[in-house]
């Protein structure tokens, strides 16, 4: 069974930051991209951050650049987000996701596993 766990949402306050933890099983992990997505009330789903667990490679949506940082523990099966300089717009549901195809992930659609999500609140 493919599982995908979120965890490390929480509630922080403007320039604070978090780190996110997808621990995932039942798949082969260096396979797969794994990508972190976030939904804010009201507004459509965001694609944040992806990495290919065989070399590393990283994307970034700019409105996170510089700010956050993907990275994997391949030993672990676990994909994190480093969170900083965080702002009241980065407030959201964060999933992360899973799909062998690189280019799946950065669109967002028809993506083949997803985790449940972990709330971020950023307040001001």
């Amino acid at each position: 069974e493919v599982q995908l766990v979120e965890s490390g949402g929480g509630l922080v306050q403007t320039g604070g930051s978090l780190r996110l933890s997808c621990a995932t099983s039942g798949f082969t992990f260096d396979d797969y991209t794994i990508g972190w997505f976030r939904q804010a009330p009201g507004k459509e789903r965001e694609g944040v951050s992806c990495i290919r667990s065989s070399d590393g490679s990283r994307y970034y949506a700019d409105s996170v650049k510089g700010r956050f940082t993907i990275s994997k523990n391949n030993a672990k099966n676990t994909v994190y987000l480093q969170m900083n300089s965080l702002k009241p717009e980065d407030t959201a549901v964060y999933y992360c996701a899973a799909d062998i195809e690189w280019s799946t992930v950065i669109d967002g659609y028809g993506v083949d596993y997803w985790g449940k999500g972990t709330l971020v609140t950023v307040s001001s």
